[in-house]
């Protein structure tokens, strides 16, 4: 069964926006998650992209997270990525984006 794709967004330690998805970051949902990772990214100083209920990204879903880093970085913004696990994990460190993004294990990790 496919795990429908959620989006939220909260508070965060640190002054950080915690913007939680869900489910798959794919060809089907990555213009949903850019549009709204772009509206956290302009309004807080600071987005946190937790990925712990993210099982799947494709490079669809990595392209999102490069779009908003460049986005974050072009405005004096930062932009993390908390939370990756498994497969996404993985995924991340194999096409190098471990070394673009700060990436921590959980957003209490925060700085």
């Amino acid at each position: 069964m496919k795990k429908e794709f959620i989006q939220s967004e909260a508070a965060g330690p640190n002054g950080w926006t915690v913007w939680g998805v869900s489910g798959r970051i794919d060809i089907t949902t990555a213009e949903d998650a850019y549009a709204r990772g772009e509206e956290i990214v302009r309004k807080s100083g600071k987005t946190a992209l937790d990925l712990s209920e993210v099982d799947y990204v494709s490079s669809a879903g990595i392209r999102v997270m490069m779009r908003l880093f460049d986005l974050a970085e072009d405005n004096g913004k930062e932009f993390t990525v908390v939370g990756a696990a498994g497969t996404v994990a993985r995924v991340l460190k194999e096409t190098g984006m471990d070394t673009l993004l700060q990436m921590q294990e959980t957003v209490n990790d925060l700085p």
